[in-house]
């Protein structure tokens, strides 16, 4: 893995043999203020396979950050090992002392295999570990407006795509029912839209059907890729959008709160030329770190709510300059986050008196 040549402005090694903790905490950019992005903890095949993950995934932070509208710059770290087997205090507490030694660089939150409770742990350490457990003053879960943006993003796309906000009415097919998942369905169902849904655990399922009878539930996401659907919505795992899947996508639109959909960067040109309006998920699921990034203030819901509500918006002016432009979606979202780099960041040229 060619690190010096990713683009990132720092990559830490982060190794303490008596807790276990192996890590690697990349920073992107730090253009428009410190880096935040969460702990990914994850039992890695090899080194290089955390390290190419961690660089990713701190890109598309800073990417997101800076579309959010966040004076914020990107970073991720990942831990290497099995959330369920391998996570401890001693390792949370080590992997805070390498998050406070970077001096506020990087603003460290949850991921996938991190909770509110470990980032409780690793804060014991550390200044700069947020998305905290409401008892001590944080933010809470996350999901709650990581879907309600979603939610927002998928109504500028109907906006767009069919000249109405509302999803009353139309099919939206959601891939993955966990926490982002399920409060997405609550949103949907509440706006009138007829709801299909799928997930590898049962339960999930289960508790969705529960809650909103209504719903119907199919066995796969490949069955469910080829259901007759107005929107797509992929909310599980990164790299959902595959050239089989594309093919075969009976949706108008896509639009969903999993990370990294794109399984490679062509994947985007060719939902395009399907005629597919493609939301970049980096753009829609943003409402989970603006709640983050709150907490830094004295934690509002109703502020961090606000905020988040201005992904339509954003994504709206998305979709506009894509069709203006000619290019897709994933493209003009790259543009005006670059632009917001660039034209805020050097800002920080203009030295201030101490």
């Amino acid at each position: 893995m060619d690190v010096l040549a990713s683009g990132a402005e720092q990559v830490v090694f982060c190794s303490d043999p008596g807790s276990g903790l192996r890590a690697v905490i990349a920073i992107h950019s730090t253009a428009l203020g410190p880096a935040l992005g969460g702990t990914r903890f994850h039992p890695y095949a090899t080194e290089d396979e955390a390290v190419a993950d961690a660089l990713r995934l701190a890109r598309a932070m800073s990417y997101k950050n800076s579309l959010a509208g966040l004076d914020l710059g990107g970073g991720k770290a990942v831990v290497i090992g099995d959330p369920r087997t391998d996570k401890t205090e001693p390792l949370l507490r080590a992997y805070g002392r390498f998050v406070e030694a970077l001096g506020g660089r990087y603003l460290t939150a949850c991921d996938v295999g991190t909770t509110n409770a470990d980032l409780d742990v690793v804060a014991r350490e550390t200044r700069f570990a947020h998305g905290r457990s409401e008892v001590y003053g944080g933010c809470g879960d996350s999901s709650v407006l990581t879907a309600f943006g979603v939610f927002q993003g998928m109504r500028a796309a109907a906006q767009h795509r069919w000249g109405t906000s509302s999803l009353a009415g139309r099919t939206v097919a959601v891939a993955g029912v966990g926490k982002v998942g399920s409060w997405l369905v609550d949103r949907l169902v509440a706006d009138g839209a007829d709801v299909v849904v799928t997930d590898v655990d049962t339960a999930a399922v289960e508790r969705v059907l529960a809650r909103h009878p209504g719903v119907d539930a199919v066995s796969d996401t490949e069955t469910l890729v080829r259901t007759p659907a107005d929107v797509y919505a992929p909310c599980a795992l990164g790299g959902a959008l595959d050239d089989e899947t594309v093919a075969v996508l009976s949706a108008e639109v896509v639009c969903g709160g999993a990370n990294n959909q794109l399984a490679h960067e062509g994947i985007a040109e060719q939902l395009t030329k399907r005629g597919i309006l493609y939301a970049p998920d980096y753009l829609v699921n943003a409402g989970g770190v603006i709640q983050v990034e709150d907490e830094r203030h004295g934690f509002s819901f109703a502020r961090a709510e606000a905020k988040a509500a201005g992904i339509y918006d954003v994504a709206l002016r998305v979709f506009e300059a894509a069709a203006a432009e000619g290019v897709s979606p994933a493209v003009a979202a790259d543009r005006l986050a670059e632009e917001r780099i660039r034209s805020v960041g050097r800002l920080a040229t203009i030295r201030l008196p101490r």
